[in-house]
């Protein structure tokens, strides 16, 4: 069966039953890929395999004219398929920012491909229509302006925000790499990805949390104000849920302060899944 997403996958099919060690299931951030995760991958593979996908429109997964590929009901679709296509029947979706986003739209419209949700730096949408609005409106503009403008000046104008301030700290090799992530994106990927996943295109799902059964943690860097606050909801809202705060770092935890993420993650999915780690260690 051929995938219709680029997957970096480090197990094997047949994860089929409930003793088998739990899949942890990557998802980056807007304009990244499945590469974003190499800080922590190496620790996380300690829980069970690790599956890195690029999203649709980033890394090495397709970048189609058609609008509506990118669609945020078409994305889960894909996420469907990529599992179906390698015999797992659930996993453990651990998503930043823009996959953080999607891994909760999946535990809302596919609850059963979801076994747990690690949700660093996420939003489960906004809620205000005029609000909404206006970020629809931002992510066209910003949209015309990586058409226009370049992939260079776009990474440029993305780093300097505040919200990545944090990286500012990391070694100046660590920190080009985020660089380079970013620019070898295609630009007609990442347009297509804001019309159709953005922010302000997403359907908000605060609504339908307390539908989630599954474990929860909400993660966020102390130093980015706002998405503390919106840990901080999502862990009221999911049923069962915690939030952890990462010192020392922003909107990139996993990225800024790597030891601390793995030890919460660890830390978090072992307690849930203690026996099926144990099964096959």
């Amino acid at each position: 069966m051929k995938l219709p997403l680029h997957v970096d996958w480090d197990g094997t099919g047949g994860h089929r039953g409930g003793s088998a060690r739990p899949v942890l299931a990557l998802l980056h951030g807007f304009a990244g890929d499945g590469t974003a995760w190499a800080p922590v991958r190496a620790g996380l593979r300690s829980l069970g395999p690790t599956l890195a996908i690029d999203l649709i429109g980033h890394g090495k997964s397709p970048a189609p004219d058609d609008p509506r590929r990118y669609r945020m009901e078409a994305c889960l679709d894909d996420l469907e398929a990529v599992l179906k296509g390698l015999g797992i029947p659930a996993a453990w979706w651990v998503g930043y920012s823009m996959g953080g986003r999607t891994a909760l739209q999946l535990a809302v419209h596919k609850p059963h491909l979801v076994r747990g949700l690690v949700l660093e730096s996420a939003t489960a949408g906004i809620a205000s229509p005029i609000e909404q609005g206006e970020r629809r409106k931002a992510d066209e503009a910003l949209a015309q302006s990586i058409l226009t403008e370049g992939m260079e000046a776009f990474v440029e104008q993305w780093l300097n925000q505040p919200l990545f301030e944090g990286l500012k700290r990391l070694p100046e090799e660590q920190l080009a790499a985020e660089r380079e992530r970013r620019v070898r994106q295609r630009p007609e990927g990442l347009a297509q990805s804001l019309r159709g996943m953005g922010a302000g295109a997403m359907q908000p799902v605060w609504e339908r949390l307390s539908e989630i059964d599954v474990p929860a943690l909400a993660i966020a860097g102390e130093d980015d104000e706002q998405f503390c606050r919106l840990a901080g909801r999502l862990a009221l809202a999911i049923p069962g849920a915690q939030m952890l705060r990462i010192p020392h770092a922003g909107h990139m935890p996993h990225t800024e302060n790597p030891r601390l993420f793995l030890n919460g993650v660890r830390g978090f999915v072992l307690g849930h899944e203690r026996e099926s780690i144990a099964d096959l260690a």
